[in-house]
């Protein structure tokens, strides 16, 4: 049996992108470079060091950095938040280990909704028509009583309606309706979801 190989791209071919032409400079990350750092060195030595069940002083932290929480929130010490005063969080929501937020634009997160561990909430892309491969953002918006299941991505500019449930590992690229149970790469709707009781 012969086997025909598979012609290899070439490092010849032009590049359609000129990264030497990327700015970033028209993006207002919302505060100064100096509270930015001051920021990042707090989430990145205080957080970790908090203990699991200390949920209340990384809440805390985040409210002085800026963000809007509500009551009874539960954020793990591993969780990330790229800048806190573009977030928002509802009463009594749960922010799994290791999730990203991924905050360049707003991240606005309802009650009683939970993003389970390994979760990346992405505002951030970028233009691939561009040449110069400029930064677009986008807020995401997910609604109360919703479930974003473990090792989810969810992009920018996306809306996932109140109780809806994203299954583990989920890629979602866009809007999601209420009351839905959706999983998939990309996610879809695959049927209603349950009432509780």
């Amino acid at each position: 049996m012969i086997t025909q190989s598979k012609p290899r791209p070439s490092v010849d071919d032009a590049p359609w992108m000129d990264l030497r032409t990327y700015d970033q400079g028209w993006f207002d990350r919302g505060r100064p470079g100096w509270f930015i750092l001051l920021w990042w060195l707090v989430q990145g030595v205080v957080f970790p060091l908090t203990p699991h069940f200390a949920s209340g002083v990384r809440v805390k932290l985040l409210r002085l950095f800026g963000a809007n929480i509500g009551v009874g929130v539960l954020i793990r010490p591993t969780a990330r938040v790229t800048y806190p005063w573009k977030l928002a969080i509802g009463d009594h929501s749960w922010i799994g280990d290791d999730v990203v937020l991924y905050s360049l634009d707003r991240i606005t997160i309802g009650q009683h909704a939970v993003v389970s561990q390994e979760c990346y909430l992405c505002t951030g892309s970028h233009d691939m028509a561009d040449p110069s491969f400029n930064l677009v953002t986008k807020e995401i918006a997910i609604g109360n009583g919703a479930w974003i299941a473990s090792d989810c991505f969810v992009g920018p500019g996306v809306t996932i309606g109140s109780n809806t449930v994203v299954g583990a590992r989920s890629t979602v690229l866009k809007d999601l309706p209420e009351g839905k149970v959706c999983y998939g790469s990309p996610c879809v709707v695959r049927g209603d979801r349950p009432r509780p009781g």
